[in-house]
């Protein structure tokens, strides 16, 4: 008994160490891995061009994997195992091609392959500019929510904690009106928050509507629809149609026993001459043609010559004797509904009658009726007819005066005024064609329209310089807090951001850096994107660069006389920034983090770095044909045959650097032409006259800095004035440190000499003569006198 109890015992161990062995078989766990996954019954991943089932698939398998809590390696393990079809050989070949086939591949290294193949970079920057879009339009919230969820998966800075903010500012402004409204207020900065509270004012809206649509549909359509006020004094009545149907009582008096139309104290009224009594169709009414008089059609029936427009209603009985002899009868009775006297009849009408308003002589067919303290009412073609504006606002009435004739003055009439006291304003006249010329309409031009396109739509090509930012040892990322702006700032801010992503000049950044982004209005009235590089630019090592001396640019031209100027489009922006400093170009916005992919504006060292690609791919015509200052290109010759194999050679470098130029700011073929601040001709060289007008609108100087900034801008012009530095003397002692600022008698002396002396030309010979006692009011004159030379060379005498 005791051996087979001892036999028992083994056998139960031998039973229990078998299971305890196959437990503990790593085969074993992973089989039941694989079953408490399967449970969860994850979605199989065929492969495709199919980049939001690829991203909801991660998304999927990412939480099984977090409630299962799978090591990084069993992730991959589970995550391939639902790879079919065309994923499974994609898989397989990833990883031979990455050389990862023995190796633990991590879940992290999976997916970064995995979305590399089934995101391409095009679907990323498509879905995020899809995002930048997107309006809730017809969606509810819920739909709206979930949208907005899905594309934020293609912007990683929206995903990030840090920008909770951002996140909460874009979608409110995606919402509609009506629950933005309500919602705006309280300005809910936790994504959750905001979502939940916008659901449950679209859903409260909802019931609303569907609560006043059903209202609405009961009602009906009684005649009392829309009348929320029953009239005092009169008895009420029932609203229900149906109800007064049945029992019989009537619409018009409201008695039982009777139906309206037998209503017996019923009383027609005539839609043709507005008298009760009787109906339209016995009406014996006939209607009186305004233009002819006479009785049985209306105006816009008539055949007969259309009268002078001009006619208005009607004169003050009292004075009606003063012109009997004016005043005809009609043919017809005419009746009039005036603001003064009610409805009026009449067959009179005054003809060509004298009316006289501020002065000036009228004559007009009047339409002669009895009226109440009115002379004369003016008809709405009258007030056309003579150009009378009504200004409601001010409760006015403008005529307009005779026309006046304007007499030009001759030079020498407009310098002995000048001499006489008062207040006199100059005109600057020149000649702008208002056609704009066509690509085939310009010689030479017309050969390379791929060097002028409508616009930019790609990054340029790789070229031998790239734009750097070199930093000074030691330097920590810097990140400015973005600008305030107002609403019509950030929706131009929202435009130009989608603008530059479709172009790929700017991608979504998730650097540690960030620049600050203003607006800036420019002359046309359009806004300028700007982004503040100064604390960038502090930390930056600065390139030695040298940009040419205008003046030496400009003794390059003696003897031209055929002149073209080119103007690239968006220069910087033709030139890309090196792939290792695009994250130091990046910037803030309300709507996320951009990092420039080409050279920005405001960087320091961006002209420099431009100046140097010019003169590189130009540096074989500099000075015999070609003047360049950054991406302004001039092109001068002698003659036309010169000047065409010229600009022939720069088209072919442009084109050839895949250089594009902006058509409508260049001026080709010109013998005379606006270029850095002066205007050049065969004649000489000027000061632009826009130049000449900042100074003359120049106030008086009130501190130091304004004294600085006139002097700066009077200074460019040193070498056309003789005696320069003398005659500021007074104002550049104030500049000192040690000096008051105290504005005397001398420096006011020295200001108005300043201001009012002549600014002189370049001769062919660049050679300057001394100017005294002329003013540029006198340069004006000159100026406007020549208007189709206005860039002459202008010595004074002496």
């Amino acid at each position: 008994m005791a051996g087979r109890t001892s036999a028992q015992i083994a056998e139960a161990l031998t039973v229990l160490t078998n299971l305890m062995a196959r437990d503990n078989d790593p085969a074993r766990e992973d089989e039941k891995r694989l079953e408490r996954f399967l449970k969860h019954k994850p979605s199989f991943f065929t492969g495709g061009y199919a980049p939001e089932v690829a991203v909801k698939w991660v998304e999927e398998l990412e939480i099984i994997f977090e409630v299962m809590g799978c090591s990084e390696v069993n992730k991959t393990t589970l995550g391939t195992y639902v790879l079919r079809e065309e994923a499974c050989q994609w898989w397989k070949s990833a990883k031979l091609r990455l050389g990862i086939g023995a190796m633990m591949v991590t879940w992290e290294m999976f997916k970064r392959e995995f979305l590399r193949n089934y995101i391409p970079a095009d679907v990323k920057s498509k879905k995020v500019v899809e995002f930048m879009k997107l309006k809730q339009g017809n969606m509810s919230v819920a739909e709206y929510a979930a949208k907005f969820q899905s594309l934020c998966a293609f912007s990683p800075y929206y995903n990030t904690a840090e920008a909770e903010h951002d996140k909460c500012v874009k979608f409110e402004s995606g919402l509609r009106p009506e629950i933005k409204h309500l919602i705006g207020f309280s300005e809910i900065r936790n994504f959750a928050t905001l979502v939940a509270k916008s659901r449950i004012c679209d859903e409260d809206g909802k019931a609303k509507s569907s609560y006043y649509k059903a209202m609405t549909e009961k009602r009906g359509k009684g005649q009392d629809r829309g009348k929320p006020y029953g009239d005092k004094g009169k008895k009420a009545v029932e609203s229900s149609g149906t109800k007064k149907r049945n029992n019989g009582q009537c619409y018009k008096c409201g008695e039982m026993g009777h139906k309206s139309f037998e209503c017996p104290k019923k009383v027609d009224k005539c839609f043709n001459c507005g008298k009760l009594g009787h109906r339209s169709d016995v009406c014996d009414w006939k209607p009186t043609c305004f233009n002819c008089g006479e009785e049985g059609h209306k105006s816009p029936a008539c055949k007969k010559p259309k009268k002078t427009m001009g006619k208005v209603f009607a004169l003050n009985g009292g004075n009606a004797d003063q012109v009997d002899n004016l005043i005809r009868e009609m043919s017809g009775r005419m009746e009039i509904e005036t603001p003064a006297s009610g409805s009026v009849t009449t067959r009179l009408v005054c003809l060509d009658c004298p009316v006289t308003v501020f002065d000036r002589h009228f004559g007009m067919d009047l339409v002669c009726i009895q009226l109440s303290g009115i002379d004369v009412i003016f008809g709405m073609n009258w007030l056309i007819f003579n150009q009378v504006h009504i200004n409601c606002c001010e409760k006015t009435v403008i005529f307009p005066k005779p026309e006046e004739s304007f007499q030009l003055m001759s030079k020498k009439e407009v310098v002995e005024s000048l001499k006489e006291p008062g207040e006199m304003f100059a005109l600057f006249a020149s000649l702008k064609l208002d056609e704009i010329v066509k690509m085939d309409e310009l010689p030479v031009v017309c050969e390379f329209p791929d060097v002028f396109p409508e616009d930019i739509s790609d990054v340029p090509p790789e070229r031998e310089v790239e734009f750097t930012v070199d930093l000074v040892p030691g330097t920590s990322p810097i990140s400015m807090a973005p600008y305030r702006m107002s609403a019509s700032e950030l929706n131009e801010l929202k435009k130009q951001l989608e603008e530059l992503l479709e172009k790929k000049f700017i991608r979504p950044s998730i650097s540690p850096w960030g620049a600050s982004v203003l607006l800036v209005k420019k002359k046309e009235g359009t806004m300028r994107l700007c982004i503040d590089y100064r604390q960038l630019n502090k930390v930056t090592i600065k390139n030695k660069y040298p940009l040419p001396r205008i003046d030496d640019l400009m003794d390059q031209l003696v003897g031209a006389c055929v002149f073209s100027k080119i103007d690239l489009r968006s220069g910087y922006h033709q030139i890309r920034v090196k792939k290792e400093d695009i994250p130091k170009t990046t910037f803030r916005t309300r709507y996320g983090h951009y990092e420039y992919s080409v050279m920005p504006f405001g960087v320091t060292n961006a002209p420099g770095v431009f100046m140097e690609y010019m003169n590189r791919i130009f540096h074989s015509f500099l000075d015999k044909f070609v003047v360049v200052f950054i991406d302004d290109i001039l092109i001068y010759s002698k003659s036309e045959e010169e000047h065409r194999d010229h600009l022939r050679i720069v088209l072919e470098v442009l084109k050839e650097k895949k250089l594009y130029a902006k058509l409508s700011k260049c001026e080709i073929w010109l013998k005379e032409i606006s270029f850095l601040g002066h205007v050049i001709s065969s004649g000489g060289i000027a000061v632009d006259p826009a130049k000449v007008d900042a100074v003359l609108q120049w106030g008086t100087p009130e501190s130091v800095s304004e004294i600085r900034s006139f002097l700066g801008l009077a200074g460019y012009y040193i070498r056309f004035i003789e005696g320069f530095s003398k005659l500021v003397l007074p104002l550049t002692q104030l500049t000192r440190k040690d000096q008051a600022f105290v504005w005397d008698a001398n420096c006011e002396k020295s200001f108005q000499e300043l201001t009012l002396l002549e600014i002189l030309c370049l001769e062919t010979d660049l050679a300057t003569k001394k100017a005294k006692n002329r003013s540029l009011n006198a340069v004006a004159t000159e100026l406007a006198t020549d208007f189709f030379n206005v860039a002459k060379p202008l010595v004074a005498d002496g």
